[in-house]
């Protein structure tokens, strides 16, 4: 029986990553900060369902010790380190946090690993934020990283830290430039869920306008349950690789307005509200990824299109917000 530890386990990715490890039999371990799992703002809603299935261990990333004494005591087959700080937006006010986070905490986990668990397979999740204003479009593997935020210049250290850690030390060291993906788990701050949430709440009264800021700005928006079956087949195939992860096709934040309130039957523009405060100064060229490598050679590709991952954001959060009635 496969043994995994999750980092970020309480998060979107990590959440569906565990349910899907567990219906493949894994032993799932998963990491999270002490105050997600014991503080009065309880976040573990995403893994309710699968709590007692999981064994949980409190810990920052930050503490090294604390992350050999778990590769020691574990010896996992598996690790998937997804936990980082993610928001893009808090990155540019938040640079020492953001970095500190995801490089030194990307850095431990490698070094743990190396340490007290060697045979260990590790994934690292990159971002589409590493190509920031990329030269070219659609993105392959082999297009230059051009990061325009700190969160995408901690994304490119973290990814050469793994890369390092393969060439240099012979870890089996993966990784997947993951492209946006969302789902009914996604963060509320993220435009994605505020626009399903809000839709929502409008079709119920519960509100009567949306603020948002560029709405010609274009997205790869694929689904996370596609995402994570990815990663699982990019840490199980023959030789650590790195491979891109993406829908393949950019919709503009327009279109999701569009499908989000046109499948409630609602017309959003008697709701919108452009709002200047929401504008990125530095919004980075169209991100488009090319997963024609993952595709042929691990037979990756999505079952969620963008309407039905929409459509699942958009029941979720209405169901949701029918309780607060």
């Amino acid at each position: 029986m496969k043994k995994a530890l999750i980092t970020g386990v309480a998060g979107q990715d990590g959440s569906y990553l565990a349910e899907l490890l567990l219906g493949l039999g894994y032993v799932v371990h998963g990491l999270a900060r002490p105050e997600t799992l014991t503080g009065p703002k309880n976040k573990m809603w995403r893994i309710k369902a699968i709590r007692d299935r999981l064994i949980l261990h409190p810990g920052s990333l930050q503490d090294y010790p604390l992350l050999l004494e778990l590769f020691a005591e574990i010896q996992p087959d598996e690790c998937y380190h997804l936990s980082a700080q993610s928001f893009v937006y808090d990155s540019f006010d938040e640079e020492i946090a953001t970095m500190t986070s995801n490089v030194n905490g990307t850095h431990h986990v490698l070094s743990a690993l190396k340490i007290n668990s060697p045979h260990c397979r590790f994934f690292f999740a990159g971002s589409s934020e590493m190509f920031g204003k990329a030269a070219a479009t659609p993105q392959t593997e082999t297009t230059s990283f051009r990061p325009r935020s700190v969160y995408g210049i901690s994304k490119v250290c973290g990814f050469d830290l793994m890369r390092l850690y393969r060439e240099f030390h012979s870890l089996f060291a993966a990784s997947g430039i993951l492209y946006n993906h969302e789902s009914p788990r996604r963060g509320g701050r993220f435009v994605t869920r505020k626009i399903t949430s809000t839709a929502a709440k409008i079709k119920l009264g519960l509100a009567d306008e949306i603020r948002l800021g560029n709405i010609e700005a274009k997205r790869d928006w694929g689904h996370a349950q596609d995402y994570v079956r990815a990663m699982h087949m990019i840490l199980n195939a023959d030789n650590p690789d790195d491979f891109i992860v993406a829908s393949g096709e950019t919709h503009s934040v327009k279109e999701f307005l569009e499908c989000a309130f046109g499948g409630l039957g609602l017309d959003y523009k008697k709701y919108l509200v452009i709002d200047p405060e929401f504008f990125r100064e530095d919004d980075p060229c169209v991100l488009a990824g090319s997963a024609e490598k993952i595709r042929t050679q691990l037979g990756w590709k999505p079952e969620s299109s963008f309407q039905d991952m929409v459509g699942d954001m958009v029941a979720s959060d209405l169901e949701f917000h029918k309780k607060s009635l």
